[in-house]
């Protein structure tokens, strides 16, 4: 029988916690709750009103961020033997009913970790707030390019499964503490090529407050995204394997500065004496430039259909001689 442990990061949801377990099925034989400091006592709500077995409560002494709630669970889930671990927000977006359905892939051996896509039912996108809206496209995007799975519409989505023997081969203690998680999450899968299937769920907005900030986030997720975007490719595309799309990026990355430095100083030149550019010298750089993004784009090509197809988790199974749950 296979194991499924569900951590749910808690913080300023003491509304919609304890439903939220009632409504948790049958099929999940561990539900670990991580008070990360509420200042709701979500925990303490939880130790008072609900007695279902399964249940046991982790409490922060002081606020550490959802990534580090939820890794905190990830860590007690393991060390109790679960086959798969589920991650569901306590704000009650998504259907703990849901569950069952999420984890089917993990189970059939098609993947090594299912996550939730808002994005499928048209309707439900209609109705979306139209900033979250904005700001998960943006961020969508941006992760596609960041992780690797471009073939994921919904990255950011926090409602997730994961394989445990994936999990165990993820650097926990590196993965970013608070909101950056989830994307820093994807990154550290696609670096081991780990197979991630998009799930349709249908999300619910209530009333609920976001721990958000959003000035932080612009000044530091860039950052953060764009090493992690480095890190990808080169572990990808230079350290494990060079392929037509690591000799187009190079080629073309040298091609675009040697055009765009050389373009410029042509400009300089030509606006400082007043003797414009002869048409030999605008066609050696517009070439440039054009054969540059051309390999660019093979580059990206090639990426593209990069995205991993091999269940990662049947053969680390496989190796070490045990059967998948």
């Amino acid at each position: 029988m296979t194991s499924i442990a569900v951590v749910i990061p808690a913080y300023r949801v003491a509304q919609q916690i304890v439903p939220l377990i009632a409504r948790i099925p049958p099929l999940v034989t561990r539900i670990i709750v991580v008070d990360d400091a509420c200042p709701e006592h979500s925990g303490a709500l939880v130790r008072r009103q609900v007695s279902d077995p399964r249940v046991q409560l982790i409490v922060h002494a002081q606020n550490q961020g959802v990534g580090a709630a939820v890794i905190s669970g990830m860590r007690a889930a393991l060390e109790g033997g679960a086959d798969i671990v589920v991650k569901l927000d306590g704000d009650a977006q998504y259907d703990p009913e849901l569950i069952p359905y999420l984890v089917q892939p993990i189970i059939e051996g098609s993947a090594d970790v299912a996550k939730g896509n808002r994005f499928f039912f048209l309707e439900d996108v209609a109705q979306m707030p139209a900033l979250r809206l904005f700001g998960n496209a943006v961020l969508s995007f941006v992760n596609k390019a960041v992780s690797g799975y471009w073939d994921v519409m919904d990255p950011t989505n926090g409602f997730i499964a994961i394989h445990a023997e994936v999990l165990h081969m993820l650097p926990l203690d590196k993965l970013a503490p608070r909101y950056f998680f989830e994307s820093d999450l994807l990154f550290r899968l696609g670096t081991l090529r780990a197979v991630v299937q998009d799930m349709p769920v249908r999300a619910h907005y209530a009333d609920e407050q976001s721990s958000l900030r959003i000035g932080a986030t612009a000044l530091g997720f860039p950052l953060k995204y764009a090493s992690r975007l480095f890190k990808r490719v080169f572990y990808n595309h230079f350290l494990r394997d060079f392929n037509l799309g690591s000799v187009s990026l190079v080629v073309g990355l040298l091609l675009l500065g040697s055009g765009g430095i050389f373009g410029a100083l042509e400009w300089y030149r030509s606006y400082a004496t007043g003797h414009p550019a002869t048409a030999g010298t605008v066609m050696l750089v517009a070439l440039q430039l054009i054969v540059s993004l051309n390999l660019l784009i093979l580059f990206l090509t090639v990426d593209i259909g990069n995205v991993p197809r091999r269940v990662l988790h049947r053969s680390v199974l496989r190796q070490s001689g045990r059967r998948n749950p």
